[in-house]
């Protein structure tokens, strides 16, 4: 298979990736912006992995991402599984959090 529709395929596959279950997700090209509610149980799968936001304690988000629990600042971003997990922002009522695939695992 020719590299631009290599390139096309995983584009169109990571689209199709995003599905939420309590949450707003909005995702495009370059990952998945989630907005989960600061209170109840509300879990998404994107990008074929399972994250949920466990809480958030002093500027920090504890996310639940591929298995794995990871606190990041807000404006932060760490590795996960190969995807980068970010904390765009938190309010009195939702977190946003950004997922996209990232380098490390």
């Amino acid at each position: 298979m020719r590299r631009g529709a290599l390139a096309a395929l995983i584009v169109l596959l990571t689209v199709a990736g995003c599905g939420g279950g309590g949450s707003n997700t909005d995702c495009g090209l370059d990952g998945c912006t989630i907005k989960f509610p600061r209170t109840g149980d509300a879990s998404v799968s994107v990008l074929g992995i399972s994250a949920q936001l466990v809480g958030v304690d002093a500027g920090q988000a504890t996310i639940q991402v591929a298995g794995q629990t990871v606190t990041v600042p807000v404006g932060g971003e760490t590795q996960v599984e190969g995807f980068a997990v970010g904390v765009e922002s938190v309010t009195d009522t939702e977190v946003v959090v950004r997922v996209r695939p990232g380098s490390g695992g």
